[in-house]
């Protein structure tokens, strides 16, 4: 794993072949970091010959609403215990933007956009649907893990070239509510996004199930093996 520093966001990154040919940005939860998710590539039991750059950037550090000011790293500021209600937009635009940054240093790097995939877990999750959905160009997919989608009302139309999604949550998740998330997963079925749903018995947490499923889901996006 290489640590360096991105668009003024610090990543690790780790390769699976020496000239890859796709690339999956991981996005932590918050109060996490880019290591919570680092160690997770030999579960996902990849094919060999399939050569992607996992990329694990750390959120930059400020303040949190909802918990007493206290400074952590966070993709932006969550002012209620309702993540749906007063939304901090500005936060989520500038998270989505230095996200966007990475994409575009992959594809200088020459990986297609269509061979990339956004990742993320909790707060790292609606970042990745947020920039993944507005993103004009096609990507591989999303991988939106305990999360939600935020700013729905500037949900972009579904086309052609709009990302496939891949939604996992805990069935007794204390932190994000299942009830949000599967509002969330009927508010992009309606406006016609290909989602592929799975329920799991956890908590706000991921399970072995889940990481086989994200391996599987992977490989086929990229169409390898």
């Amino acid at each position: 794993m290489t640590p360096k520093k991105v668009n003024k966001l610090s990543v690790i990154e780790t390769e699976t072949a020496a000239k890859p040919t796709a690339s999956v940005i991981w996005l932590h939860g918050l109060g996490a970091s880019g290591h919570d998710f680092a160690g997770v590539i030999p579960a996902l039991e990849l094919p060999t010959g399939l050569g992607i750059r996992f990329i694990f950037p750390h959120a930059p550090e400020q303040a949190v609403s909802i918990n007493n000011g206290i400074i952590m790293p966070a993709w932006y500021d969550i002012r209620s215990d309702r993540f749906d209600d007063n939304e901090d937009a500005s936060g989520i635009r500038a998270s989505s933007q230095a996200i966007i940054k990475l994409m575009q240093q992959e594809h200088e790097r020459g990986i297609a956009y269509e061979c990339i995939i956004l990742a993320g877990f909790s707060q790292g999750g609606a970042i990745a649907l947020h920039c993944g959905l507005h993103y004009p160009q096609q990507l591989a997919g999303i991988i939106a893990l305990s999360t939600y989608l935020p700013q729905t009302d500037g949900l972009p139309d579904h086309t052609k070239d709009s990302p496939s999604i891949l939604m996992m949550h805990g069935q007794s998740d204390p932190i994000v509510p299942l009830a949000l998330a599967e509002s969330s997963h009927q508010q992009l079925n309606k406006a016609g996004y290909n989602v592929d749903w799975h329920c799991y018995p956890m908590e706000h947490n991921v399970c072995t199930e889940e990481v086989s499923e994200i391996g599987r889901w992977i490989k086929t996006r990229l169409d390898q093996g």
